[in-house]
């Protein structure tokens, strides 16, 4: 099974990156492709601008870099609502510290998935 998973970034560093806690203020989203439970390439893209109100550009963005996974903190209902729309699932992983504890923990199926009792206002 391939799978590219987003996570939001607070700086480069590949798989030692710290993960941002908000997807929406991210600085920048590492895109880890899986193929077979293993890591195949890592790759670094900046975050699209945050405009008040347009949480649907996340969601396009990165369907448009053919993204089926985000693993996230915090999220506002419509945000995830956008995001299972374009086929992108949701993970909530707020205690990882880092990309490669949060990669870990997908490919141990230990995230659960992020569900609408869990969403913020705002994702603050």
């Amino acid at each position: 099974m391939n799978t590219r998973i987003a996570i939001p970034s607070a700086a480069p560093g590949g798989m030692d990156a710290a993960i941002d806690a908000h997807f929406g203020h991210c600085a920048m989203y590492t895109l880890v492709d899986v193929e077979d439970g293993a890591v195949k390439e890592v790759s670094v893209v900046p975050s699209c601008p945050h405009v008040q109100g347009g949480c649907m550009a996340p969601v396009n963005y990165l369907a448009d870099n053919k993204v089926q996974a985000l693993i996230s903190g915090g999220m506002g209902m419509r945000p995830l609502m956008g995001f299972n729309q374009v086929g992108i699932q949701v993970y909530h992983g707020s205690g990882a510290p880092t990309v490669s504890v949060a990669i870990e923990a997908f490919l141990r199926d230990s995230l659960p998935v992020f569900t609408v009792d869990q969403t913020c206002g705002g994702g603050h």
